[in-house]
């Protein structure tokens, strides 16, 4: 397939056009995607004015000591919530002073599911240095690690471009 009309090649141009008319800058803070959406973004030439930063906080540590989630949420929560995301995205603004952020945290898979918490659960966070935040929850069943991860890609890329419209 042509990488130009990949979903999400086509995702990651809207996100760069739409920063770069508003002069806007994106940071990220991902956790099951593993750095894949600044690699999205980073994929596409000139990327550099409006990506400036990209965190994968894969550990509960990792969360705690860049994003500085609290280790009162993670017991509370877990790692993957909504609460969690919130904190992070919050986390990578302060850290970043980008226009805008998004956060991931989920399951992957295959394993590490449970009955609360199924395979392809992902919580994402969106945010706006002016406080605006947007956040979702989804459950991509029926996906296996590569498409949890594909999907997450998108939905993140998706919510970057709701904000920065």
């Amino acid at each position: 397939m042509d990488e130009r009309a990949d979903a999400i090649f086509l995702e990651a141009t809207r996100v760069l056009d739409l920063c770069r008319e508003r002069g806007l800058t994106v940071a990220t803070a991902e956790s099951c995607t593993g750095g894949l959406v600044a690699g999205a973004l980073t994929d596409i030439a000139g990327s550099s004015d409006v990506l400036d930063r990209g965190f994968v906080t894969y550990s509960n540590a990792a969360k705690m000591d860049v994003l500085g989630v609290s280790a009162a949420t993670l017991r509370a929560h877990g790692a993957v919530s909504a609460e969690t995301a919130r904190e992070m995205v919050a986390g990578l603004l302060a850290a970043a002073g980008t226009s805008l952020g998004v956060s991931i945290t989920g399951i992957a898979g295959p394993g590490g599911g449970s009955a609360e918490k199924p395979v392809g659960l992902v919580h994402f966070a969106a945010m706006r240095a002016d406080g605006r935040m947007i956040e979702r929850r989804e459950v991509f069943a029926g996906q296996d690690r590569f498409g949890v991860r594909r999907l997450s890609v998108l939905t993140a890329l998706a919510m970057l471009a709701e904000l920065a419209a």
